[in-house]
């Protein structure tokens, strides 16, 4: 048995908008007044449909460009660096200080003992933190 199939005609009714209409569309969704879904669902049309008109009346958005969104962009990493920046110049400011506070103590040590620690120290570490080839020479 061979069933007939009989095509019913569409009760939907075909529909045409004008360029106006999509225009008017196109920027309520780049705006942000709405979004696609209720775009179509007012109107009645697919989403697909409503994304056609942005692909073909949107200044930002078209069909033939993508969109790349990552962790790893340019702009997150560049953030991260300064962020790390930041930190490197805190810790380089800390010691610093470190230093500064070192050299005045040594300063201060020299006037109380009447010598200079600073040559005495530095006679001490040259010496001593040579390499092998270095004590060498100095022993001949």
């Amino acid at each position: 048995m061979k069933r007939k199939y009989i095509k019913k005609e569409s009760l939907k009714q075909a529909r045409v908008f004008s360029l106006e209409v999509k225009k008017k569309v196109v920027k309520d969704i780049e705006t942000g007044r709405c979004t696609v879904r209720q775009v179509s669902r007012e109107l009645l049309v697919s989403e697909q449909s409503v994304y056609r008109w942005l692909g073909q009346y949107s200044r930002y958005l078209h069909n033939n460009k993508r969109l790349v969104v990552e962790d790893n962009s340019e702009a997150y990493r560049t953030k991260k660096l300064e962020k790390r920046i930041q930190e490197l110049e805190a810790v380089v400011g800390r010691k610093q200080m470190e230093i500064d506070l070192l050299s005045k103590v040594i300063d201060l040590a020299s006037q109380e003992y009447h010598t200079d620690l600073k040559k005495s120290l530095l006679k001490k570490a040259s010496s001593g933190s040579g390499s092998i080839k270095a004590s060498n020479t100095d022993t001949k």
